[in-house]
């Protein structure tokens, strides 16, 4: 297989720290070959500082350009289901920004149209594609801490002046934003078992969107997870895993390159770029970038570290949550 070539879905943040993440692989592996933004000035100078060839307006010509293989969106989660529907129309895999969708409803659209297409696509939760998930996911396997009864998990910072999480338009929401994490590293612990019972707390904003999100989620088995986000203050940040036999601790839990186990404390390195981040850890954003490359170079449509039914599961949460907390969508109706 040649280099993957990459199209990138606007010319925000977190499109210049995956850009920047991807870059530091080879130029046989992966290339950066055009950019889509709102408007071509932005597109245009985010393709200057990062020496991309092509720069576009909008994405309908992205979404045509042959060189493309794949596209990453970093836009905003009001405009992931139609433009990733838009991508695979015309022929793109797709590796689309965390919370997938607004809803399990699209989540599903996408996933259904996805493999008609017969094309890769993944929600980028990077965090699975971390070296410290697949430790984790070892050590659970092989039963070094017991039978797994607990997970505790919060992810909370202090964000209420950025206006896309509190907006109802915008999709602000911290379940969807950083509730999405609490809910992934839970469902990672428990693999395969669906919930028996899930209560739920919260309080609205000012402008009727979620800022702050708990939840007891129980399993089978006295099996239980107990959750809690918020965009109002900073939480510890840490996932916590008990068993009858001990307990493993995930610092930054969303983006760790550390591991703690009874026995041994892992450390991982991330990839190193003379570039600066702008957000934390965001080097491991090219783990997901490999890992989308492995998957497609297998003809894989989808990834066994984020498949699509924990997508879709994950949808399911999210949904629950923001119901019982009282945070609708127009596209809910839809």
């Amino acid at each position: 297989m040649m280099a993957l070539k990459w199209g990138i879905v606007s010319a925000g943040r977190i499109s210049h720290d995956f850009v920047t993440a991807v870059q530091t692989y080879p130029a046989t592996d992966h290339k950066i070959v055009a950019v889509g933004a709102r408007s071509f000035n932005s597109a245009k100078e985010f393709a200057e500082a990062h020496h991309i060839p092509k720069a576009y307006e909008g994405y309908e010509q992205l979404a045509k350009d042959k060189d493309v293989d794949i596209v990453y969106l970093g836009n905003l989660v009001t405009q992931h289901f139609e433009v990733s529907k838009l991508m695979l129309e015309h022929g793109k895999h797709v590796l689309c920004e965390k919370p997938f969708t607004l809803n399990e409803k699209q989540t599903r659209g996408l996933v259904e149209f996805a493999r008609q297409k017969k094309l890769f696509l993944m929600e980028a939760v990077w965090s699975r594609c971390f070296p410290a998930y697949k430790e984790l996911k070892r050590q659970l396997d092989s039963g070094a801490i017991g039978d797994v009864l607990f997970a505790s998990v919060h992810f909370g910072q202090a964000l209420q002046h950025v206006e896309r999480l509190r907006a109802l338009e915008l999709g602000g929401s911290a379940i969807l934003d950083l509730g999405v994490y609490m809910l992934e590293f839970q469902q990672y612990v428990f693999r395969g078992l669906r919930p028996i019972k899930i209560a739920v707390n919260g309080h609205l904003n000012n402008q009727n969107t979620d800022e702050s999100a708990a939840a007891i989620i129980t399993y089978p088995e006295g099996k239980m997870a107990v959750v809690s986000t918020s965009t109002r203050v900073l939480l510890p940040n840490e996932g916590i895993v008990v068993g009858t036999k001990g307990t493993i601790r995930m610092p930054d839990f969303w983006c760790p390159t550390q591991l703690i186990t009874p026995t041994k404390t892992y450390e991982y390195e991330l990839p190193k770029t003379t570039v600066p981040f702008i957000h934390k850890n965001s080097a491991g954003l090219a783990f997901e970038a490999e890992e989308a490359r492995q998957c497609i170079k297998s003809g894989k449509i989808e990834s066994s570290h984020m498949p699509h039914h924990e997508s879709i599961e994950l949808a399911q949460l999210m949904d629950l949550l923001r119901k019982e907390i009282g945070v609708v969508f127009p596209q809910d109706f839809e």
